[in-house]
């Protein structure tokens, strides 16, 4: 046998030893049914660098629990047994956690640093309350996806950071006050309900100068509490944010100006604010300020996940 098939064979023998080595599918479950009683438990006991994606399946119940997924677990998938039912929660804020000027971001419930992560049917919440900055969920990762999930808080209920990272949501339900919606990353939200819960700002966009795409929401739904009557899709907390609305349904919430310049004329030469088709009491077109645009049929093509993702398509 030549030497080359050998050698083949031989590695491929390694590679199966090496996955044959941890287990891909776990199970956490409250009343000890399962593999492990705790999220966390079952992700610190997941095998670091896996060849393949390890699967944590989660029974219903509320896991009160902050939950880390480390930079050397990729390629972990959460599945709860059902959105409304299985639950991770925790109440963490700025001033609980007293760190210092970035308390913020040490406040989260669940905490992505591995790529390639992955939820389905759950909901992660904070709990804090109208206290300050209190994130839910935090993504320091690339290529990350979120199916039929929830996020609920109140002010920066989801961060999603990472320079250059790709992140995509996809049927979920995000909820909150100011700012809700922040970070670096490359995002879309696909068919999700944004809710509103307080006067204030959806997003903030911080999106790297010369990064084609920042925040990209795809027939979403704005909607709002009885308490949020005056709402702004966005304002810039950095300079060239970029945040684009197509084919969504905005509620009367939705201020008739859209855009806020977080009190930086500067901000409205730079940032990139954008909807195409926008439709409900919310959509006001001709009443947006004028810094903001208003997509060609030909620039709302651009918007599709090969594209945006750069190739990735989740």
């Amino acid at each position: 046998m030549p030497y080359k098939i050998l050698t083949f064979l031989a590695f491929i023998l390694q590679l199966q030893a090496a996955t044959a080595q941890y287990k891909t599918e776990l199970y956490v479950a409250l009343d000890g049914s399962g593999d492990f009683t705790s999220i966390q438990e079952a992700i610190d006991n997941a095998k670091a660098f896996p060849y393949e994606r390890i699967t944590i399946h989660i029974k219903n119940g509320v896991y009160r629990e902050k939950v880390k997924v480390h930079a050397w677990n990729p390629m972990i998938t959460l599945v709860g047994e059902s959105r409304e039912k299985t639950v991770i929660t925790w109440d963490d804020y700025f001033d609980k956690i007293a760190r210092g000027r970035n308390s913020t971001f040490h406040t989260w419930t669940l905490l992505v640093q591995g790529n390639d992560f992955r939820a389905e049917n759950l909901t992660v919440e904070n709990t804090a309350g109208p206290v300050g900055q209190a994130l839910a969920l935090s993504v320091e990762a690339d290529r990350c996806v979120f199916i039929n999930c929830a996020f609920k808080g109140r002010q920066d209920t989801v961060y999603t950071a990472q320079e250059g990272g790709r992140q995509y949501f996809k049927n979920c339900y995000i909820e909150g006050t100011t700012d809700f919606i922040f970070g670096e990353a490359t995002v879309v939200f696909e068919d999700c309900e944004i809710r509103a819960l307080t006067n204030s700002f959806v997003t903030a966009a911080s999106t790297p100068k010369g990064t084609a795409y920042g925040y990209v929401f795809l027939h979403c739904r704005l909607t709002a509490s009885d308490g949020a009557q005056k709402v702004y899709l966005g304002r810039p907390w950095r300079a060239h944010a970029r945040t684009v609305y197509l084919y969504c349904e905005l509620g009367a919430h939705i201020l008739p100006k859209g855009w806020d310049n977080w009190s930086s004329a500067g901000n409205e030469k730079t940032a990139f604010y954008a909807e195409y088709q926008s439709t409900g009491p919310g959509a006001a077109p001709d009443q947006r300020v004028a810094w903001s645009h208003q997509l060609t049929k030909k620039e709302a093509k651009r918007y599709t996940l090969e594209r945006i993702f750069r190739g990735w398509q989740p």
